[in-house]
């Protein structure tokens, strides 16, 4: 028997033609990034799995005000700031230092033209800490489109939405690529480009559309 075609739930659709116009709006900011911002962007990225993105954000702004980039320092002792905490504090302290000294090499493969999808590939390959939902969230949040950040938010509503059996237990490559596939597939047949999916996903948990 064919398994009938994923359809997003009413209430999701609903929250969408509520909330379209702040969504796009959204990731016409992301598109509007300067290059001169993409490290801190990447900073960010680095810092937030399981770690408050509120947080994140406060700390990469301490980071900019401080000059990180120019004039790096140890970051250890921001990070493990109890006002501002970020888990696993000590690992991710050395990946920002480690990505200060190499980023030059992640500015010309951003520079090279080549599509998101080769580019995601080259930075879970190069950079320390990022995985494909890293590479795919810093990729998104400089203006790319089409890839997916698979976190356990959107994961849980793939479920809900019947675009997945279950929430996995762990992502290799080939399990990512192939829930993407799915969900690029739904939302087609949705009729919301994926991005749109993935900050209305986020927003109905949060209340807030965050980077």
């Amino acid at each position: 028997m064919t398994k009938p075609p994923a359809t997003l739930r009413p209430e999701l659709l609903e929250a969408w033609s509520l909330r379209r116009s702040e969504i796009t709006a959204r990731l016409s900011d992301f598109a509007s990034v300067p290059p001169s911002e993409y490290f801190y962007e990447l900073l960010y990225c680095l810092l937030t799995p399981q770690s408050s993105a509120v947080n994140a954000g406060r700390v990469v702004e301490t980071l900019r005000r401080r000059g990180f980039m120019e004039t790096p320092f140890d970051p250890e002792p921001l990070l493990a700031d109890r006002s501002h905490y970020i888990r696993f504090h000590r690992t991710k302290a050395a990946r920002l230092l480690s990505i200060q000294r190499g980023f030059d090499g992640v500015r010309r493969a951003l520079s090279n033209g080549h599509p998101s999808q080769e580019l995601r590939s080259w930075l879970v390959g190069n950079v320390n800490g990022l995985g494909w939902k890293e590479a795919s969230h810093f990729l998104r949040n400089i203006g790319h489109r089409d890839l997916a950040i698979l976190d356990r938010h959107i994961l849980r509503h793939l479920v809900t939405n019947g675009v997945i059996g279950r929430v996995p237990a762990a992502l290799t490559e080939k399990k990512y690529l192939s829930i993407e596939k799915k969900f690029r597939a739904f939302s087609r047949a949705a009729g919301i480009p994926m991005d749109e999916l993935d900050l209305l996903f986020w927003s109905t948990e949060t209340g807030v559309i965050l980077k």
